[in-house]
């Protein structure tokens, strides 16, 4: 997905927590599998070489591409990807292929990917916006640079990321240099697990932090209270009641000149990664990102203030003018500045670096994004401002750090340092000065159906989305209702008002109904931005009536039928999709593998089907609406010999699934 050496770690981008521990890989595909990406790169050559067939060798070909791709070798990701799109490997190639052009600042050859991309899917509309970031991009690069950076001498050739200032003269970084701790190699990267190191900014001699913080799991993005007697930071770690890898913000104080053993914040709730803490000046709110389930999408960023020493509070999100569908990430708080990482903003290629201004209101001004050269086609992120510097020309206005993963640095992610300065003045332009324009909040928003692979197949795969012609959408706010009906691009057109929630309802005959939600709460006016356009997308699902559609991550312990807590979610989306759509009627089915007597498989997988169905009544759907069938070992997913089946194969039949039967 991302090459950056921060996303693979946990506790960084992605909050990807697979601490792959050393294993005995056999062949490159297994390697790939199991996120040891440093392993699979020379199996999968290997593999490829001696591959006969050319659809074998696209397979091979786009694993390699992908696994260069985490592991930060963007010009061989490139290579492969076209190797698996001209080995027949498909849509799935062509897109990564897109994708790490752009990151690799080849705007021209991403461009033409994209659309070619959109023709293939048949969808031109999926990928108009990266065409038009790849274009804004472009220009940006041509733009007088507002910075000067240069790389920092202590990085080295592994990750090397997230500063944070640290008096007298030192800095706190993220690394998984050789002299972490622990013995055990992350094989995502081949390198150890990361650690929190100091660097002495007068040497550039860099020592492992406070062995209480330091563990054999990756600890990182560290934030200081004004004192610096009380440390935030992130640990990622799998086990315990959180079930498998989840990250945490992790509290620790300095007492009598150590770091007290760290604790998790009392708000972080299970199965929910956090992390990248930012502290305020007066260390009473505090910044971080998740991917709570309940956020606009991604990893979006909150904040949670306390009162008292220990007593925080309930996070709350952060709005939409900061925060998209995609990830936000790695806050800095300046005063009223807020500097964040985003992927979902327009970008030059990765995560961009962009700020906001805090106003009166408490309301955030539209974000900026800080451009070349801080930005670039790669991940940038982790922006610091350092006030403990004097600035020695008049005309600097600001000195601080970042990282990225460009690979002009030293190696992987790597920290830079960068000088602020007034930028040139502007030749003056004699012109009619226009009138201020009226501040306008606009919402384009597009109704759009799913393309997939097969048209006749709901479990198909999904390549992309189209608009969706003749939908109506009602529009409620307040006391108001409007109706709209979309054209041919799917698009409608609001002008909204300001601190106002809004709830949409957009329906098409032969589709299920499909709800989204917008607010301008906490958006703020920019004088420079007076009309400001958002965009969000109501995407509706065909009705396949008497097909049965798998229903994900729901699984059953041994010899069991009781929902498990992590099937909860799954079926509390499948009790939203009913409440919206109370015309129809399903059928949960549950289905075994071939293992087993057939009465035994045909009892176990009816008790499940009525969970299921129990389950959707104690959320208050009518019991009418609803149907339980127990299919046992019949109509398996994947027709194998039984003693022959793989595990996966076996795992594939054990499913869960509905059908709309009326």
């Amino acid at each position: 997905m991302y090459k950056n050496a921060l996303l693979f770690f946990a506790l960084t981008l992605t909050f990807l927590a697979s601490c792959t521990y050393t294993q005995k890989i056999r062949d490159g595909r297994t390697a790939y599998e199991r996120k040891q990406y440093a392993v699979a790169v020379d199996m999968l050559e290997d593999e490829y070489k001696k591959s006969k067939s050319r659809v074998e060798q696209g397979k091979i070909a786009y694993l390699l591409g992908e696994s260069y791709e985490a592991i930060n070798k963007s010009d061989q990701s490139i290579r492969w990807y076209q190797i698996a799109y001209d080995n027949q490997y498909g849509v799935d190639a062509l897109k990564s292929y897109a994708y790490a052009l752009k990151k690799a600042e080849r705007y021209d050859e991403a461009k033409r990917a994209f659309k070619d991309l959109g023709i293939e899917i048949g969808s031109p509309y999926e990928y108009r916006r990266e065409i038009s970031a790849c274009e804004i991009a472009m220009g940006w690069k041509e733009l007088p640079p507002e910075y000067e950076i240069e790389v920092m001498p202590f990085n080295t050739s592994n990750a090397d990321y997230a500063p944070v200032l640290y008096p007298p003269n030192k800095m706190l970084i993220t690394s998984d240099r050789g002299t972490s701790t622990g013995d055990d190699e992350y094989n995502w990267t081949g390198n150890a697990f990361s650690d929190l190191f100091l660097v002495d900014l007068s040497s550039n001699a860099v020592s492992g932090f406070d062995a209480q913080v330091n563990s054999e799991n990756n600890e990182g993005t560290a934030s200081f209270n004004p004192d610096y007697n009380e440390m935030y930071f992130t640990r990622c770690y799998g086990g315990g009641k959180f079930g498998e890898d989840y990250c945490r913000i992790m509290v620790s104080y300095k007492e009598d000149g150590g770091w007290t053993i760290p604790q998790q914040l009392p708000f972080i709730k299970e199965g929910v990664n956090y992390g990248h803490p930012a502290l305020s000046a007066d260390g009473n709110r505090l910044y971080f990102s998740s991917d709570d389930p309940d956020g606009w999408g991604g990893h979006d960023l909150y904040y949670v203030d306390r009162s008292g020493d220990d007593n925080w509070g309930t996070p709350k999100l952060m709005s939409r003018v900061i925060n998209t569908t995609s990830d936000e990430k790695f806050p800095f708080v300046d005063q009223d500045t807020l500097y964040f990482s985003s992927n979902g903003h327009t970008s030059m290629g990765g995560l961009d670096i962009f700020r906001t201004y805090k106003m009166n209101n408490g309301s955030w001004t539209p974000v900026y994004n800080l451009k070349s050269p801080i930005n670039s086609g790669s991940d940038d992120f982790s922006y610091v401002v350092d006030y403990s510097t004097p600035l020695q020309e008049k005309d600097i206005l600001q000195v601080g750090y970042f990282t990225s993963s460009r690979e002009d640095g030293i190696g992987n992610d790597d920290v830079y340092r960068f000088v602020k300065k007034v930028p040139p003045p502007a030749p003056e332009i004699v012109e009619d000065v226009p009138q201020p324009e009226d501040y306008k909040l606009i919402l384009e928003g597009y109704v759009l159906e799913k393309i997939h692979e097969n048209p006749t197949d709901p479990n198909s795969r999904v390549l992309g989305r189209k608009p969706l012609p003749g939908s109506t959408v009602n529009i409620s706010w307040g006391r108001k209702k409007e109706q709209v009906t979309v054209g041919e691009d799917g698009l409608f057109r609001l002008e909204l008002e300001e601190q106002t929630d809004y709830d949409f309802l957009a329906a098409r005959e032969s589709y299920l109904n499909n709800d989204a939600f917008f607010s301008t709460k906490g958006i703020g006016r920019d004088p420079n931005n007076p009309v400001q356009v958002f965009e969000i997308e109501i995407v509706l699902d065909k009705i396949f009536l008497d097909k049965e559609i798998t229903l994900e991550n729901i699984y059953y312990d041994f010899d069991k039928w009781n929902i498990r807590e992590d099937a909860q979610p799954t079926l509390n989306e499948l009790t939203r999709n009913l409440a919206l759509n109370p015309d129809i009627r399903i059928q949960l089915g549950s289905h075994t593998d071939c293992r087993g007597q057939d009465r035994y498989n045909a009892d176990l997988s009816q008790r499940r089907a009525q969970s299921a169905v129990d389950y959707l009544i104690s959320q208050g759907i009518d019991a009418s609406r609803l149907q339980a069938r127990g299919y046992g070992e019949q109509d398996p997913a994947v027709d194998c010999l039984c003693t022959r089946c793989t595990e996966e194969e076996h795992q594939e039949n054990r499913r869960t699934t509905f059908k709309i039967i009326e």
